[in-house]
């Protein structure tokens, strides 16, 4: 259940940051200085924070949609459904093992004003 409950909340957290990219990136063609001005808000810090739940949302989402279609399209996916879950996980954490020390760093960066 908790695979389900997290595709369907990551997926909609994925639209909606679609939905304000789509639009953000629509400004320039409206006001240039109001894309600069929404543009230079995605430097703060708290935005890199943002940048990891995004990443993780996306992992888990395309992830967790891979092991759907296997369960789907296997003759045993249904039988081991449970351990393509952890298998899931395992990706997700390797993934943002991987990720969030990088983006830290970008924040910190940033914090310190890149020293």
């Amino acid at each position: 259940m908790w695979s389900w409950v997290l595709h369907r909340i990551t997926g909609i957290g994925i639209f909606f940051f679609l939905l304000v990219h789509v639009l953000d990136t629509a400004l320039i063609r409206v006001s240039p200085n109001a894309y600069d001005a929404v543009i230079g808000t995605y430097k703060q810090p708290i935005m890199g924070i943002g940048e990891i739940v995004l990443v993780a949302a996306i992992a888990y989402h395309a992830y967790n949609g891979l092991r759907v279609i296997i369960v789907d399209f296997s003759e045993k996916g249904a039988k081991f459904q449970r351990q393509l879950w952890w298998g899931v996980l395992a990706l997700w954490v390797v993934t943002m093992a991987g990720f969030v020390p990088r983006q830290a760093m970008v924040i910190i960066a940033e914090i310190t004003g890149g020293h």
